[in-house]
């Protein structure tokens, strides 16, 4: 009769590659190439629409009318300063971890709602004009006629609107984002250090090996004593 063990033959590296890969670790993967595509995206069209002319009017001079017109950050200032924060909040998502990485997530997902409903709201852009038309013609109580307003302050709002879908990709697999600068594989455990073949018949060879704390000799007490 022959002998029967119960435990399990050990698993080799093929074995391993062969297995598929987690749904999680997978969606994890893609969805930071998308956050990252989408915050960027999403903050560069916030900045440039800031700074285009969001509504048009008229002010009375006299018998005469002078045209006025504000761009994005005379209307309102807070869709590109939340943007630039959600940018800053995209990159700081890569350099924390834990519940550090789960407040930054939080952080760049509101700043992108926020951006969203300041540039729908602060649309109208009659406050700024009539500021612009008292100021053009020295009179306090002056006023815009023949408000109009463009498309600039709707695309604000829909690249604020990648900024927040980014964040709410950073809350759902931001857990299984890589850190910078971590020393890690993908599946968390600490990568192998590599050492450098000493050949002893150089002394420069046996000068880096002990600048780099190793052994020259090749005695692997001599490591783990430093």
């Amino acid at each position: 009769m022959g002998y029967v063990s119960a435990v399990p033959p050990p698993r080799n590296d093929a074995d391993a590659e062969s297995e598929p890969e987690a749904p999680d670790r997978r969606g994890g993967r893609r969805s930071v190439a998308v956050a990252l595509l989408l915050g960027a995206l999403g903050a560069t069209v916030v900045l440039l629409a800031s700074g285009r002319t969001w509504a048009r009017g008229t002010a009375a001079i006299g018998n005469d009318s002078l045209q006025l017109a504000a761009d994005g950050r005379a209307v309102t200032g807070l869709p590109a300063a939340l943007a630039i924060v959600g940018l800053a909040a995209l990159v700081a998502v890569f350099a924390v971890r834990g519940k550090g990485r789960l407040l930054v997530s939080g952080l760049l997902a509101l700043s992108g709602l926020g951006a969203v409903l300041s540039a729908l709201l602060g649309s109208d852009g009659r406050r700024a004009l009539d500021a612009q038309a008292a100021r053009t013609t020295a009179d306090s109580a002056a006023h815009v006629a023949g408000l109009t307003q463009t498309s600039w302050p709707y695309v604000t709002a829909a690249g604020a609107a990648l900024i927040f879908v980014a964040g709410l990709l950073a809350l759902r697999f931001g857990r299984s984002w890589p850190s910078m600068g971590g020393r890690y594989e993908r599946d968390g455990s600490p990568r192998a250090r590599t050492v450098a073949a000493v050949d002893p018949d150089r002394p420069e060879d046996l000068w880096k090996a002990l600048d780099r704390g190793e052994d020259p000799t090749g005695d692997p007490g001599a490591d783990r004593a430093h």
